[in-house]
């Protein structure tokens, strides 16, 4: 499946990678890229029932949430390459908390169990003017600095938003031929698909090459306005698909509905007021950091599978 990682660093083999979070959207794509170089891998998991039973026949697995102390030093074990992602929190008391107080344990483990090179799941906006008020993101890159400073060498996944985010507003593009962001639909914002995440932390895990701290921007192909996502997605769907822009408040008061706490909630919003100030802009745009998955591309071979998938369901 993925034959770019076949053969490739054959000295290593011996090496083994500990995945964290190996069910999310995310974490499910390096599993299945790493195995796919043959190299041995260790998976915390949450519900092992979860795991397709090729993972588990192939994976050494480890049944339980990876800020318990006592297991990710037990994963840590022999060790030379950790995949960090701290999964979602919506019900945490504050960002702080659920980014710093889940990562500690695992910085205490890395350094205890001497572990080399942490590739972890971060954000854009360092350096931009705005990380200091950005919500999650500020959570995501103080994160970045307590993993640096426990002596491993890591490499921060510099993230905008997700292409496949749009899943979750399947039924109103469907329905109403609409989705929504407080976000205005005239600017310009890097966004990026999970697949090339994936492929990024892959292509660093497999690496034994690399040392010291440093961020890696993963930043799709292009910058895209909300309205010409709307564009895309009337021509890929075949159908007119209009974005409309809503109220940060508003914004907050559906993550509410959700189940999300207060400060959680808050945590979004701000974060996406700051992508409003800039937050993902200030990063250049380097040959190095534009993937190469399209909208246009992700629309074609996510949006419109899972459209079409919902539609069969109703008849």
């Amino acid at each position: 499946m993925f034959p770019q990682y076949q053969g490739l660093f054959a000295p290593f083999r011996n090496s083994m990678i500990l995945i964290t979070t190996p069910t999310g959207n995310i974490g499910s794509q390096v599993v299945e890229q790493v195995l796919a170089s043959n190299q041995p891998i260790r998976i915390i998991a949450r519900d092992l029932t979860r795991l397709p039973m090729h993972v588990r026949d192939r994976a050494q697995v480890l049944e339980g949430e990876h800020n318990n102390s006592a297991l990710i030093h037990r994963a840590c074990e022999g060790i030379d390459s950790v995949f960090w992602l701290v999964p979602p929190s919506p019900k945490a008391s504050n960002a702080e908390s659920a980014y710093l107080d889940f990562t500690r344990p695992a910085c205490e483990a890395f350094n205890v169990q001497g572990v080399k090179r942490v590739v972890g799941v971060s954000a854009l906006g360092r350096g931009s003017g705005h990380e200091g008020n950005a919500g999650l993101a500020t959570a995501a890159l103080a994160m970045d600095a307590l993993i640096a400073q426990s002596g491993v060498a890591y490499r921060a996944l510099l993230m905008p938003s997700f292409m496949d985010n749009m899943l979750r507003q399947l039924s109103p593009i469907n329905s109403l031929g609409k989705f929504f962001s407080p976000l205005p639909g005239d600017a310009k914002y890097p966004t990026c698909a999970t697949r090339d995440i994936a492929s990024k932390a892959t292509e660093l895990l497999l690496d034994p090459s690399w040392s010291g701290v440093a961020g890696v921007p993963v930043m799709g192909p292009e910058d895209l306005s909300l309205t010409d996502m709307a564009r895309t997605l009337s021509q890929v769907l075949g159908k007119t698909v209009t974005f409309q822009q809503t109220t940060l408040e508003g914004f907050r008061a559906q993550l509410l509905g959700q189940g999300m706490s207060g400060a959680m909630a808050q945590g979004v919003v701000d974060m996406y007021a700051a992508k409003m100030r800039g937050l993902d802009n200030k990063e250049p745009r380097t040959p190095a950091a534009s993937t190469p998955t399209s909208f246009h591309q992700w629309c074609e071979e996510v949006m419109k599978p899972a459209i079409a998938a919902i539609n069969r369901s109703v008849f």
